[in-house]
């Protein structure tokens, strides 16, 4: 079994592994670098797609998946029977290109026979819904792709399963390591269990409004606000898009719109979106809980926004801003980078001060090792980080591979 990674071998995003053996293909995630334009095919990877068995991609995430729209018809996309509905639910409202996403179908410990291939899902705690790891053996040999995973989610008990009961004779690793570059060998991530209490804090504290950025195909996060937005009172109002996403999952214990506790609000955005493009009966299968413009002022200090900065104008009209407070609940670099930069002067105008209440989707170094230690790999190459040389003072029988480099398992 020979392995090349086209990308990600010392930067995080844009993830695209190529595995052959015995004249035949398989690829493992097709993503967009993380500030790609998902339209320049310059960044496409180096794979020739002719012969290719399938593209197998390990979560809905752009940075892994974003590049999909860019495949010729024959390609079969393996993922996640959730994910491919999520993928889809998004992108009417996202603009983001649909891709051909019919193939095979991965689920939870379910082994994949893909020409000469065996490929073995592992559900994995990340904050993208129905995120797995890849095992993929072919010729004696096990290779072992960790996707992105975490221990400190709301599906935490899964990366304890893998640790505590690991498959075994693992002939490479291939694992991510986003966090090395952005904590200290021992420092760990808050829990979303943690957040749900700072959530809760914070609510209680707040007069009017509150109003959470984060994003709605955070499950973990929206499941986070939920249970804070009970315990405090509140009702937690969402969009179509978010009611759309959450319907996705296919999942009756993760929250949806006709929940108790749960409102849907449609901007004025979106209100132009469902007639131009016909959307009536997504707005009427979700519409049961509806509240409109003229109700947002007096429900305000008893709601919680799932915030979109598509709302700012609708809040403003509705004069449900009065003693509002406003919770940051994403990656920090985003706001570095100015992606929030209308956002953060709308909230001066108005006084809004705003609070950081967040955890990452990604493994803290310590769990990383965790991780590590119990697969026992033969070689552990590392990939979607951006510290790649940290691995070898973390982790036991490092090998670094380059982007572009063929080497045998």
């Amino acid at each position: 079994m020979k392995v090349c990674i086209h990308r990600g071998s010392r930067q995080i995003g844009g993830s695209c592994i190529e595995i052959a053996h015995d004249g035949a293909r398989i690829a493992l995630d097709f993503g967009l670098p993380l500030e790609g334009d998902p339209a320049d095919k310059a960044l496409l990877p180096p794979i020739r797609l002719d012969g290719l068995e399938a593209i197998a991609i390990s979560h809905p995430h752009l940075d892994h998946y974003g590049l999909l729209h860019h495949l010729r018809q024959d390609v079969p996309v393996a993922m996640g029977q959730a994910a491919r509905r999520i993928v889809r639910a998004a992108a009417p409202f996202t603009g983001q290109a649909l891709p051909r996403l019919e193939g095979f179908t991965l689920a939870h410990r379910t082994p994949l026979d893909i020409g000469p291939f065996r490929i073995t899902p592992y559900l994995m705690d990340h904050s993208a819904y129905d995120a797995y790891a890849l095992q993929v053996e072919a010729g004696g040999k096990t290779l072992f792709y960790s996707g992105d995973l975490r221990g400190h989610g709301r599906k935490g008990g899964l990366f304890e399963q893998i640790v505590s009961a690991p498959p075994a004779g693992i002939d490479v690793l291939l694992m991510e390591g986003s966090s090395l570059s952005r904590l200290e060998d021992d420092d760990v991530f808050p829990s979303e269990a943690e957040l749900e209490e700072a959530f809760v804090r914070q609510f209680r504290a707040t007069a009017g409004l509150s109003m959470v950025l984060t994003s709605a195909q955070n499950i973990d996060r929206v499941v986070s606000l939920y249970r804070a937005c009970k315990r405090s009172g509140r009702t937690l109002i969402i969009d179509l898009y978010a009611a759309a996403i959450l319907e996705a999952t296919g999942n009756g214990n993760i929250p949806q719109s006709d929940w108790p506790g749960i409102a849907l609000f449609v901007p004025e955005s979106q209100r132009t979106q469902i007639r131009k493009n016909e959307w009536f009966e997504l707005l009427r299968r979700h519409a049961k809980r509806r509240v409109f413009p003229e109700q947002l002022r007096a429900l305000a200090s008893t709601s919680t926004v799932l915030f979109r900065p598509l709302m700012m104008a609708d809040l403003e009209r509705a004069d449900a801003l009065q003693d509002a407070g406003f919770i940051y609940s994403q990656w920090q670099g985003y706001l570095e980078r100015g992606a929030y930069a209308t956002t953060q002067a709308w909230l001066a105008r108005h006084r809004i001060s705003m609070h950081h209440i967040h955890t990452s989707g990604h493994a803290s170094p310590r769990d990383l090792r965790r991780f590590a230690e119990a697969l026992a790999p033969g070689a552990l190459v590392p990939i979607h980080s951006f510290a790649p040389d940290k691995y070898a003072g973390l982790f036991a029988n490092v090998v670094q591979h380059p982007d572009g480099e063929w080497w045998e398992v």
